[in-house]
């Protein structure tokens, strides 16, 4: 599936995950995801099915009108993160 920018940044602000954690996760540039986010540049293919996988893994579902959910392990996760700090 290919992801839009407003969905890259609601799944990663969703599950708590700074743009160099998703970089990494996903094998891109954080100057990537920061460009995609803002609507500078659209990337390839090949980078937005990473980003994707990478946030689906963390525990996004993206839905085909444009919208994230995230799964009951992602929010777990999320506040798990937020209890932390």
């Amino acid at each position: 599936m290919s992801i839009t920018s407003t969905q890259c940044a609601a799944a990663r602000a969703g599950l708590g995950i700074k743009r160099g954690d998703l970089a990494e996760l996903a094998g891109v540039s954080p100057r990537t995801i920061t460009d995609f986010e803002r609507g500078a540049r659209e990337p390839i293919g090949s980078t937005k099915a990473a980003l994707a996988r990478a946030l689906e893994e963390a525990g996004a579902v993206f839905q085909e009108d444009g919208g994230v959910m995230l799964t009951a392990e992602g929010l777990a996760r999320y506040r798990g993160a937020q209890a932390s700090e």
